[in-house]
This record gives C-alpha cells, structure tokens and sequence, in this order.
C-alpha cells in the first residue's frame, strides 16, 4: 500500500493508518479482523466535506425557506426564520445545531421520501457555496475519498453517521463517497405510513425522530449497525462519544480526528470560531487514544482540485 493515500503527506497519520489497514487484513497478523467486522464510520459534516461557515443542512433549509416565504411572506419577519432568510450567521449559531436541523426538518415535512429526495437534488443543482464558490456536493475532501477508497478495496463496510439530516445525505452520498444509501445515519424526523388505492407513502412529519450528534451516535450504531466498529472518523466534540465507543471495543482500533488548521486553503476553526467545535476531542485526544490529522501537515491537497480560496485569489 505504498502508493495509497497519495494526497497525504508522509508522517505519523498516514503512516499509522496504512500500519492499521496492513496489521488487521494480513491473516498472518496476531492482529487480524475477520471483513465482517471491518466496520468503519465516518462523520461528514467537516469530515468528509466542508461544513463551515454552516453545514449545508442549514443553507438547504435557507434555500427552501426562500421558497415557503414567498408562498406566506409573514415568514420573513418571524424568528427563526428571519435570521435564517438573512443569512444572519451569529444568531443562528446562537440558535445552536440542534434548533438550526429542527427548523430544517419543519421546511421539509409534509411530503414523501421521494419527493424530498428529488427537492434535495434540486438544492444540489443550483446552489454555491457563499464562500468557496462551487456546488456543495464536489466540495468533498480528497485525501477522504482516498481513504474511503482503500477501504473499500480492503473489504471494510463504510458507514456515514452524521448529525446533518440522513435524508439530504442520502441525496448525494453514493455519487460523492461510494457509500450506499442504506449505510447512511443521521439525523431523521418521524414518518408516517400513509395508504390510498394502489399507492403506498412515508410522508415526513414536522417532529423530530433522532438528532444524531454526541452519545447518539453510538446508539444509533449499535441500532442500525449492530457491530462496533474498529476505525472512527470525526472532527469535532460531537464525534467524541462515536470515538470513545470504537476505541474500548477489544483488538485493534483506529480513531482520528480531524483538525481544521488550514485558513489558507479550507478554513481554520481555532481562528475562525470563538469557540472550537473539537475543543475537547482535541484537549483529550491523546488521553483516549484519538490519533489527530492536521489538515495544514497532514493533508497535501484538499479538495478534488486546488484550494477553491486560491483559484479565487489568483483569478
């Protein structure tokens, strides 16, 4: 595996990463696992994608806001909605994630699976990234593909386990990252089974199911899954409890964190956030285990093409 992950710089992360992909598929290795236990998960938002300065999730529920107000224009002068419409960044982080996926799931409920799907890949079709410029879906992370890519070849079953809505991941996941839909957890509203004639519905409901984020997701896991799993991806004190759960399983484990250290070509959290979102997976990661990835040492590209910040400065 010498020439894998050819978008990572030589260094510790890397290095441990093909040790761990080498130790636990040669058969010979007293460290061998089985490829029915190969269970990887991986967060998305800034983990296999760019979440910042929001995660799409809340720019999709932005978009479909537009569209519901000028149906009713009261929308616009009530709040949430009013911060959402106006891109008011600062309150809607004072909003808090789970409100910010709440008020999203209420923009979307009332319509089918099928209906939502083809509205999402609409969201995907049309809109930019108010920053980088390019649509949200190629905005993937190319040493990520990479990784997902020589897991694939090396018969791990990959996993996305998201707090962003499942239905909206669902829409792009298999085109962007090679996971199936049915290997997507996230966040869901609750559905109801709905019949008439012939026809045969889950319509989504304004209520919320599960907001998968923190010790949630390895509930989720152990639901959806059934197997924990021996190598975890995440980015951010959400993913720690995801972590936490891989890492005190028995045999080999694998945990890593990524640091987004980067403002010149991605974004750096410690500078850009008052307070980091992995301000605690990253204080402890060296007490759990938790193998940190510096986007800025770690990574030599970014995304699929040069920094979409550096094409803007030079263009």
């Amino acid at each position: 595996m010498s020439d894998a992950l050819s978008s990572w710089r030589d260094g510790p992360a890397r290095t441990e990463i093909l040790d761990f992909i080498a130790r636990i598929t040669r058969r010979s290795s007293p460290d061998y696992v089985a490829p029915e236990a190969r269970i990887a998960t991986f967060d998305n938002d800034g983990t296999l994608w760019c979440e910042y300065p929001a995660q799409a999730q809340v720019f999709f529920a932005q978009w479909r806001l537009k569209a519901l107000a000028e149906k009713d224009p009261g929308l616009a002068a009530r709040q949430p909605f009013k911060a959402f419409l106006e891109r008011d960044m600062k309150t809607i982080h004072e909003l808090g994630k789970k409100a910010a996926f709440e008020l999203a799931f209420t923009t979307h409920a009332g319509m089918t699976e099928e209906a939502f799907e083809e509205i999402a890949r609409a969201f995907f079709a049309v809109t930019r990234h108010p920053t980088l410029g390019r649509p949200f879906n190629v905005l993937v992370y190319r040493p990520q593909i990479e990784l997902l890519n020589l897991l694939h070849e090396n018969e791990f079953k990959t996993f996305i386990v998201s707090g962003g809505g499942v239905d909206l991941i669902r829409a792009f996941a298999e085109d962007a990252y090679g996971i199936p839909r049915e290997r997507v957890i996230g966040s869901s509203v609750k559905t109801r089974f709905e019949s008439q004639g012939a026809a045969a519905d889950l319509m989504k409901l304004a209520e919320l199911n599960s907001f998968d984020d923190r010790e949630a997701k390895p509930q989720n896991i152990g639901l959806h899954i059934g197997r924990r799993p021996i190598l975890v991806f995440g980015n951010s004190d959400g993913d720690l409890a995801m972590m936490r759960y891989a890492k005190a399983g028995r045999g080999p484990r694998m945990a890593l964190l990524l640091h987004h250290d980067d403002g010149e070509r991605e974004f750096a959290y410690d500078r850009e956030f008052k307070l980091s979102p992995l301000s605690e997976a990253l204080d402890k990661a060296a007490d759990f285990g938790i193998t940190v990835v510096s986007m800025k040492r770690d990574w030599k590209a970014v995304f699929a093409e040069e920094s979409p910040l550096k094409m803007q400065a030079a263009g």
